[in-house]
């Protein structure tokens, strides 16, 4: 099993990076790696069990499902249930606390998988840094304007 852990901190509060992640098919909108998502079976994206559907800006498709998601701690948890990234029982969690000097926040974002014998090292440092530290920046910039 690969354990992947990645933290940063934001110069935001809580409640407006909360805002922005928490959008279980909102990533395209602030994620480079996403082109596209959409939640299948016409349900709401808070909807505990829904399914997003997304497409990578390389084209490759990824099937996740939201297993739990908790406004009161500022966190959610997903499945990957459909890929060709070569991720398997691929479970994830994104968390977020508020670091009250300054009103920035702590995130962090944390996935166990595993994938084929001798691809472990490239698989983690895609999710750590691709996926993961991608989104990071990503969002470092957004609340830097």
């Amino acid at each position: 099993m690969i354990n992947v852990f990645v933290t940063t901190v934001i110069d935001a509060p809580i409640d407006k990076v909360w805002e922005v992640v928490r959008g279980y098919n909102a990533m395209p909108n602030w994620h480079p790696a996403v082109d596209r998502s959409e939640i299948e079976d016409g349900l709401h994206p808070d909807t505990v069990g829904c399914i997003r559907n997304f497409y990578l800006a390389d084209g490759q498709n990824v099937r996740e499902q939201l297993i739990a998601l908790s406004d009161l701690d500022f966190s959610f948890s997903y499945s990957m249930i459909d890929t060709g990234l070569g991720l398997y029982d691929y479970i994830a969690s994104v968390e977020l606390r508020p670091i009250t000097d300054g009103e920035r926040t702590y995130i962090q974002w944390t996935a166990e998988f595993t994938t084929a014998p001798g691809e472990e090292e490239e698989k983690e440092n895609m999710v750590a840094n691709d996926v993961f530290q991608g989104g990071f920046n990503a969002l470092k910039e957004r609340f830097s304007k």
